[in-house]
């Protein structure tokens, strides 16, 4: 709608996005608000800026505010504004025993494995409850599907078909997310 120039269109992204993107922010940061409003403050900015490449054919609203939001905290993160703790500022940090301490790289892989993690998170609140009973005991509990069947006390026709139902669903939400194909 931006990219249209519709009348109130960033007003509405910014309500649709703004604490999403600064929730994201927390998570990505440990919970740095410093970190998070910068997050929302660049990331809009940049969707401003280039609103007129959305593509709709090639993805969706969502998909196209968080790349710009995932591209905003690696350019905040490369710059050291990752937190207001004290962390170093060249995107690593020591880990180990402190008698051989190796550096662990950070960056584009913790804002990639927070984002999908949050995203994922995302997709399974937004099953039913009786899809997300099924996975959750098929993947988190690591039950097998006789074993979901009777805990519930349902046939495993309906595990069954709650599962495919529900990861169906999963697949669909996460493609929209850009976190599968």
């Amino acid at each position: 709608m931006v990219a249209t120039g519709v009348d109130g269109a960033t007003s509405e992204l910014w309500d649709r996005y703004a604490d999403r993107v600064r929730n994201l922010g927390l998570r990505l940061s440990g919970y740095d608000p410093r970190f998070a409003d910068d997050l929302v403050q660049e990331t809009f900015a940049k969707l401003w800026k280039g609103a007129g490449r959305f593509d709709a054919t090639k993805g969706t609203e969502a998909t196209f505010v968080f790349t710009v939001a995932r591209r905003a905290a690696v350019d905040q993160w490369r710059r050291g504004r990752r937190s207001a703790g004290d962390q170093p500022l060249d995107g690593r940090e020591l880990i180990g025993d402190g008698a051989t301490p190796r550096i662990a790289e950070r960056g584009e892989d913790h804002v990639d494995a927070v984002l999908t993690g949050w995203v994922v998170t995302e997709a399974l609140d937004a099953l039913s409850p009786t899809q997300r009973e099924v996975i959750e005991l098929a993947y988190y509990g690591q039950l097998t599907q006789t074993e979901i069947a009777e805990r519930l006390g349902i046939p495993i026709g309906t595990v069954k078909t709650r599962t495919f139902a529900a990861l169906k669903a999963l697949r669909v939400r996460l493609a929209d997310k850009g976190v599968v194909a």
